[in-house]
């Protein structure tokens, strides 16, 4: 009888172990199935809406934080450790991280990897006089909306049993940003000579486009480029030929250019006020208004809307 229950011991216990393997294996498959997909953004642009978006299915980290600079912004080891971490990534693209192209590429060797602002078609793509393609696309929304759009249809290849779920949420987010571009017409009320932006660098360029602005961007499109007397001279001399009563900072952007601008056309017996802080390409600090896309644009076009309307509503 020993002999017997010895026999049947060693032939189930294997099988008793291999079913509780299986079974532990199970849960864990199960476990990671539930857990949220890893999303890794560049900036907040475009981190924010996908979390509205992805909800409690995804959890999005944003490498570049409020007053960071994407024309500068150079990789750090954390930032490679991030990215080996992440399930999806996505960039804007267009030369807007130009420092980190290289790492997207070997990156996306081993995880999808998107440039979102690379899926736009090129015919509706801004160029400065030297052919260079403008990547600040999020300013019109739009283009903006196209872009996440991509980003969704990638998200939702990479977790299709979730894929109903972002379409309807994505559905309800774009629904709120109609919202935007219609309260955003007020801009048409202004005259249209006081129809004209001055900012710290040439980032408003889509914004300009979409609501009939003359945009003067002391800087190119890239931070990176030189600043020279002439600039400040040209931009005073179009203040001056068309009353602009204000110009604006950027909140990414040292302030200095726009000072300059502003002593320069006090010496020559203009009144240009500053007109306040604009978000260019970074947003406001996060859990605040200006640290959501929506709350972003809403701020800039009120802001613009005040200042060059002399504050009038």
């Amino acid at each position: 009888m020993k002999k017997i229950f010895s026999i049947c011991l060693f032939i189930c216990l294997p099988l008793f172990i291999m079913s509780a393997c299986n079974e532990e294996k199970s849960a864990v498959s199960q476990e990671d199935e539930d857990d949220p997909i890893q999303i890794v953004t560049t900036i907040a642009q475009i981190g924010e809406p996908l979390q509205v978006i992805g909800g409690d299915r995804v959890e999005v980290e944003s490498l570049m934080g409020p007053s960071v600079d994407p024309h500068l912004y150079q990789a750090t080891q954390s930032d490679i450790s991030t990215f080996e971490n992440a399930d999806i990534i996505f960039y804007n693209g267009l030369g807007l991280e130009a420092n980190m192209v290289d790492i997207f590429e070997e990156i996306g060797k081993s995880r999808p990897v998107l440039a979102i602002g690379e899926t736009i078609e090129e015919e509706n793509l801004l160029e400065d006089e030297e052919g260079n393609v403008d990547p600040h696309i999020w300013f019109d929304l739009d283009l903006w909306m196209n872009a996440l759009d991509a980003a969704v249809a990638s998200l939702s290849e990479y977790a299709p049993e979730h894929a109903d779920y972002f379409q309807e949420n994505k559905a309800a987010y774009f629904a709120k940003l109609e919202e935007v571009k219609q309260d955003s017409t007020k801009l048409a009320a202004l005259p249209k000579n006081k129809r004209i932006l001055v900012t710290a660098h040439d980032a408003f360029g889509y914004f300009g486009n979409m609501h009939d602005i003359q945009v003067i961007g002391l800087q190119g499109l890239s931070t990176d480029s030189e600043i020279g007397v002439s600039d400040i001279n040209d931009t005073i001399a179009v203040i001056e030929k068309h009353k602009v009563p204000a110009i604006f900072i950027e909140s990414s952007i040292n302030d200095s250019s726009i000072q300059a601008v502003i002593e320069g056309a006090a010496s020559k017996g203009l009144d240009v006020e500053l007109g306040g802080e604009l978000y260019s390409d970074a947003m406001g600090e996060e859990g605040t208004e200006e640290g959501t896309y929506i709350g972003m644009y809403r701020h800039n076009v009120n802001t613009i809307y005040e200042a060059l309307s002399g504050g009038e509503n």
